[in-house]
């Protein structure tokens, strides 16, 4: 199997409770940035970097995510449909994302985000896995990053990104996590950015149980036992947790300068 098989794990199913304006009715990965939901742009900088597999995490309103990529073709596209018969539909014109494969799996409604993990195990088909966040964009380069976790050989690497606030610390030394604390309120400026890129090892540390937390007792553990890297990241990185953070990814997108947008330049921003 080929290095760009490897599928893209996206977490995608939390309340977004902080994201409330937002969520109410729609999950916080469909928030759009411009024309287009978060998660877009998640996958649209994974399958720049030739990642094009992609296993997406459900829970709280996942129906909405699920009807998204079924109807995408058509969303995507000028199309012609007979009135008398609607299964007889031509589409004009292909999407930029016709070779992406898309595998939505329903993880639970309360479960946390070990627990998803854990439950989509059935369907990673390759010695090692990405996964991140649906709520999190940067101009990481993703080969260095899968290229960093073969050289050291260790069951998790993790990125750390330096933003303006933090949500967990890192603690490091010569590049291996030696402690991980989620959301500490003193420490070193890294924080867990997500882009993370997993052996199957990792499913040993997890389970089903929906209390399970990947930031908690599982990369604890792994940074415990030496098995947790970093690939530290100094470029763009940006969480969407609050509406300001909505309000500010939008604005780069209106302006044209949008910094993770490492895909096709010929491709036409809509505003």
């Amino acid at each position: 199997m080929k290095m760009k098989d490897i599928p893209v794990v996206i977490l995608a199913g939390g309340f977004g409770t902080r994201l409330r304006e937002q969520t109410e009715f729609i999950p916080k990965p469909m928030v759009p940035i411009g024309t287009k939901p978060i998660l877009w742009h998640i996958m649209k900088i994974y399958s720049y970097h030739g990642y094009k597999r992609f296993i997406i995490c459900l829970g709280y309103r996942g129906e909405i995510i699920k009807e998204y990529f079924f109807h995408y073709g058509i969303r995507n596209s000028d199309f012609t449909v007979n009135l008398g018969n609607h299964e007889n539909i031509r589409v004009h014109n292909l999407h930029r994302e016709d070779d992406w494969e898309v595998t939505l799996a329903d993880t639970g409604l309360k479960a946390m985000t070990g627990a998803r993990i854990r439950r989509i195990e059935k369907y990673i088909d390759t010695d090692r896995f990405l996964l991140t966040y649906g709520d999190g964009l940067a101009n990481i380069a993703i080969e260095k990053l899968v290229n960093f976790h073969i050289s050291h050989g260790k069951i998790a690497t993790i990125t750390g990104v330096r933003p303006p606030s933090r949500f967990g610390e890192l603690i490091t030394e010569g590049g291996r996590v030696i402690e991980f604390g989620e959301k500490p309120q003193v420490g070193s400026s890294m924080i867990n950015g997500g882009f993370f890129v997993f052996n199957r090892g990792i499913f040993s540390y997890l389970s089903e149980d929906d209390q399970c937390t990947l930031e908690r007792e599982p990369l604890e553990r792994l940074a415990k036992n030496g098995d947790l890297m970093v690939y530290q990241h100094t470029g763009f990185w940006q969480c969407m947790d609050t509406l300001r953070d909505v309000n500010l990814l939008n604005e780069y997108w209106e302006s044209g300068n949008v910094p993770w947008k490492v895909w096709g330049k010929d491709e036409i921003i809509k505003k």
